[in-house]
């Protein structure tokens, strides 16, 4: 028997300076609202070098020494997984620019819980936040509803 899965793999990086983080302004109609950098992990590339890529191509930042600090699982009904490696980093150097993804800007981590998130980030804030996750968990039935949704 095959313990293989079919398994979508993406990383996501809050940059972070004191008390303010780095956040995008999403415009993809698929997943919109405002959330941390970052993009798909190419096929033989590290989940560090994929982090640190997609922020510098989404913002103009070159991110140093980029810390995982969580897994996001979302479990689908045909069996697949959706795996986000999450990241955070405090040192970086460049310009920073918005991108087709979306908006780039500086705010307050304490403005987050204001903000229109994209789904399931404000969720997620934990695991970049608070020492005590290091999952989320999520799955959905066949008609996308959320079925299961914690943190561990």
């Amino acid at each position: 028997m095959s313990r293989k899965i079919q398994a979508e793999l993406v990383t996501m990086c809050m940059v972070y300076d004191g008390d303010n983080v780095l956040v995008q302004n999403r415009v993809d109609s698929g997943w919109p609202g405002i959330a941390f950098p970052g993009g798909h992990v190419e096929p033989g590339e590290p989940f560090t070098e994929a982090a640190a890529r997609e922020v510098y191509e989404e913002t103009g930042l070159t991110v140093l020494h980029p810390r995982l600090c969580g897994v996001k699982e979302r479990m689908d009904s045909d069996g697949s997984r959706y795996i986000v490696f999450l990241y955070k980093c405090c040192e970086f150097s460049g310009k920073l620019h918005s991108c087709i993804e979306g908006e780039n800007r500086w705010v307050n981590k304490s403005d987050l819980k204001n903000m229109k998130l994209a789904d399931t980030m404000y969720e997620l804030l934990p695991l970049f936040f608070e020492d005590g996750y290091s999952e989320f968990v999520l799955r959905r039935g066949e008609n996308g509803e959320v079925q299961e949704l914690r943190l561990l």
